[in-house]
Parts: C-alpha cells; structure tokens; sequence
C-alpha cells in the first residue's frame, strides 16, 4: 500500500536568513512605523513566512534557555560585562541594550537576534510619540502649513505635531518627532516649537527644530531665536544652533545653515558623517528599510550631496565607494554588507 508522505517541506535556506535578519532587526531597539509595516508586509507573504519567523524565534529562545543554564553552573565561564555608566533613559531602551550586549557575547553575527514573544510587542511600541497629532506626513513626505497669516510651518518626513491654539489661532505647536522649519515673517506675537522638555521661541526669521530618539536640535536660519530648556536658557543668531536632551543644554555653536536646511531644497548634505549615521538619515526618507552590517565600513566618513527623490542612486554610490555588497530582501529590506 502507497502512503503519501504530508510533512511540510523544509523551509528555504534563504527564507530562514530573511527570518533572522528581520528579528534582529526588529530588536534593535530602533524600529520605526515604516519598519513595522514593512515586516508585516513580509509576515503575511505566504504561510512559509510565518513559519520561518516561528521556528527562528523557537530556536533562539532554547538558545537562550540553554546559554543561561550554563552560565549558571560556570559562572566564570563568560567574562563579565564591562561597567557602563547609568543613563536615566527610558526603561525600554535599557531593556534593549541588555539584549543586545546578550546578543553579542553568545550568538555570532549571523545569529537570530530576538526573545521569545517579542513581535507583539515590537509593534506594540511604534510610533508612541505620534499620538495625540494633529498633523503627520509619511515616509518622502513634506507638508506647508500656513498656521497664521504670516506663520508657514514646513514638516519634513516622519514628522508629527501637535497645535496650540489660543483665540482661535495656532501660536505655538509641540513637535512630537520629526523635524520641523518655522518661517515668520514679523508678526505681533512671538511663534513657540516646544520639542521634549525645552521649547524654541522666536518672532521673526527662520529657524528649524529636529527632535528624534529623545535628542533635539534648534538651528537659526534668520533672525534670533530664544532657546530654553531646564538646564538653562541660549540665544541663537543666524547660522548658529544648539542641542539638548532630557538633561544636557549644549553650549551655542556655528553650523553650515544652509546645509542643515538642505531637506527644504529636496536634498540631503554630509560634511565627514559617518556612514552608520548617513544610513539611518536616508532611512527616514526611503521606504523599506536599509541594515548597515559591515561593521568595518560604519565609521568610514561620508561627504557629499544627494538627491531625496533618488536614493536608491546614492545607495548606489555608496555601495561603489565603500566597496559595499548589497542584497535585496522582501518588504523594502536592503543589506550593505
């Protein structure tokens, strides 16, 4: 008698390092809306990619039980990790980078990189800060607003805002993440972009405010600008900026305006950025999602001048000059390694 053999087939080689390049993608600690649509894109692809997502989550948790097993009964067997000075950030970012120093000392880099259970709570966490937004624009998107008669507010990519009305009208907005360009034009009352715990104030000239992963920055285009924050209170003239986050105030200093402003004109400028970091910039404005995992070429400087509408060319460009390999994954993913 002849018995069909009903096993499924075994799951693609290919399919499976997809898996486990969009888990430790997605542990990271570093994942935007786009990115999370992006991976359900490629979640609901076939069955097949469920299951290799469902079988390199199972993997790495029976790692990781194991891992913990012997470390428990040869406590000397691993190096302890080096002191790290405590940074009063979130507790999620901490639990980030717990996973991730675990990551390093007992996968290799090829290694699925995720606990057991976390994709719901990957998504989960998204984009809280958009929340509560009057306006937002998408990934490539930039968006006018005319808030009064001589207030234009201009929001580049991934941005999104909340208003402040007084009397009918809009006299201040809170940026909850993004990136913001404020041009006044003389009116009566000064115009507030408040971005995490410090706000900037001005009443006429341009000015520019970007707020991202808890970091802002405040650059003056025209005119003067009132920067103020717990920590203390900084004045900007023209072509000068300065930094802050939860606790710091940085001091005020000259920077390339129009460079800074460059995203107004359709394009993006580096002066010696670091590759790792010209990625993550070209991230917020192409869809998909480009992974940086040559680890020797993220600190190579980039200097250069490029295209919004065409950053697949400057990908391109980078590639060739970085002597890059690059590899095209489903749902907008792209390796440089």
């Amino acid at each position: 008698m002849n018995t069909r053999d009903t096993s499924p087939a075994p799951l693609s080689d290919d399919l499976q390092r997809q898996a486990r390049v969009w888990l430790r993608l997605l542990d990271s600690g570093d994942v935007t809306e786009v990115d999370a649509q992006a991976f359900r894109r490629w979640l609901d692809a076939s069955a097949d990619h469920k299951l290799a997502f469902n079988e390199v989550k199972h993997r790495w948790a029976t790692l990781r039980t194991a891992s913990g097993m012997y470390v428990e009964r040869h406590p000397n067997a691993m190096p302890a990790p080096a002191a790290v000075p405590a940074t009063p950030r979130p507790a999620l970012r901490q639990r980030s980078a717990g996973r991730r120093a675990f990551i390093g000392g007992a996968l290799t880099v090829g290694a699925a990189a995720a606990v057991a259970g976390f994709y719901p709570d990957v998504l989960r966490r998204v984009m809280p800060d958009s929340l509560g937004a009057d306006e937002r624009t998408a990934v490539g998107e930039q968006r006018t607003l005319t808030l009064a008669s001589q207030t234009v507010v201009t929001l580049n990519t991934q941005t999104s805002i909340r208003q402040g009305i007084q009397n009918g009208r809009t006299v201040s907005v809170t940026l909850l993440s993004g990136e913001a360009a404020v041009d006044l034009g003389g009116s009566a009352e000064p115009f507030t972009v408040s971005a995490g715990v410090g706000s900037a104030r001005a009443q006429d000239g341009r000015f520019e405010v970007r707020y991202l992963d808890g970091k802002a920055c405040v650059t003056c285009i025209d005119g003067t600008v009132q920067v103020s924050h717990p920590a203390g209170k900084r004045s900007l003239q023209a072509h000068q900026q300065v930094a802050y986050n939860d606790h710091v105030l940085s001091d005020v200093g000259n920077v390339n305006a129009l460079a800074v402003a460059a995203w107004r004109r359709g394009e993006l400028v580096f002066d010696q950025i670091r590759l790792v970091d010209v990625v993550a910039e070209i991230n917020r404005y192409r869809s998909g999602r480009v992974v940086l995992v040559n680890e020797a070429a993220r600190n190579q400087r980039v200097t250069g001048r490029f295209r919004i509408a065409s950053l697949d060319a400057a990908l391109a460009q980078l590639e060739s000059t970085f002597d890059l390999n690059a590899r095209s994954l489903p749902g907008g993913l792209l390796i440089l390694s």
